[in-house]
Order: structure tokens, then sequence, then C-alpha cells
């Protein structure tokens, strides 16, 4: 086997400064890659709980969105009339609520005159969605008994 000549300016580079990283270089890099480690992490987590963030809200506006277009949709309640202001959840959405959220559908009564036995047929939904008791949503809609 034949060895390999470095000619004489490579052979006198590597001997004069082939005596390898000072201990201060060695910590200046380690602190560096700590610095940069940290704030890629922190960026990393921050983007994630922005994410799960908007997972939730979505999550809360569809399930607004559907219980309004059902109350909506359903038939006029009288009892809410007379005084009993809380829609219950459509058994659809009730079986499909993920784990956390929940549904709170009111109907307020609006009269053009203070009698309260006097129903004009017309009534204000609102429909709140709430995670963990943090209400993330809430949809204000009008019914009228036609």
């Amino acid at each position: 086997m034949k060895k390999l000549r470095l000619s004489s300016k490579a052979r006198k580079a590597f001997r004069d400064s082939s005596r390898g990283f000072s201990m201060l270089e060695v910590v200046i890099a380690i602190a560096l890659l700590g610095i940069i480690a940290v704030s890629v992490l922190t960026a990393l987590q921050t983007a994630a709980l922005a994410l799960i963030s908007a997972d939730q809200r979505a999550t809360a506006e569809n399930l607004a969105r559907t219980q309004m277009e059902w109350v909506r949709y359903s038939e006029y309640d009288d009892e809410l009339a007379e005084g009993h202001p809380e829609y219950s959840l459509d058994d659809q959405i009730q079986s499909t609520l993920p784990p956390g959220f929940s549904v709170v559908t009111t109907a307020i009564r609006l009269n053009k005159d203070e009698n309260p036995n006097d129903d004009d047929g017309i009534q204000q939904i609102t429909v709140t969605v709430s995670h963990e008791d943090r209400e993330l949503v809430t949809l204000e809609d009008y019914k009228r008994n036609s």
C-alpha cells in the first residue's frame, strides 16, 4: 500500500493548528446550542398551544351552529313562553359532544308590552358553548312563531 504524502503546505497547516479546540470555544459552542434549542422548543410549544386553542374554538363554533339550526327549525315551543327558558339539547348533539364541552341554549320571550302572559311569538335564542368552564362561543338569533 502506498502512503499518501501531503504537500509541505498542508503538512505545515495540520501540524501547526491541529491542537484541538480550547475549553472556552467548547463552552461557548454549547451555550449557543442551548440558547438555540430553548428558543426552538419554546416556539414549538407556543405553536402547539395555538393549534389546540384553534381546534377547540372550531369545535365550539360547529356545536353552536348545529344547535342553533336545530332550535331554529324545530317547532315553536310555548313552554318557553311560560317561563322555562332553557332548551334541552338535541339527542343527536348530546351524544356527540366531545369531552369537556357543554352547550347551553336559552330562549327569552320578546314582547311589545310588559304583560308576562302575552306571547308575541318572537323569542331571542342564545347558544353558549363552553369547554371546561371557559366560554368559547356565543351565538344569538331570533325565532318567530309562524
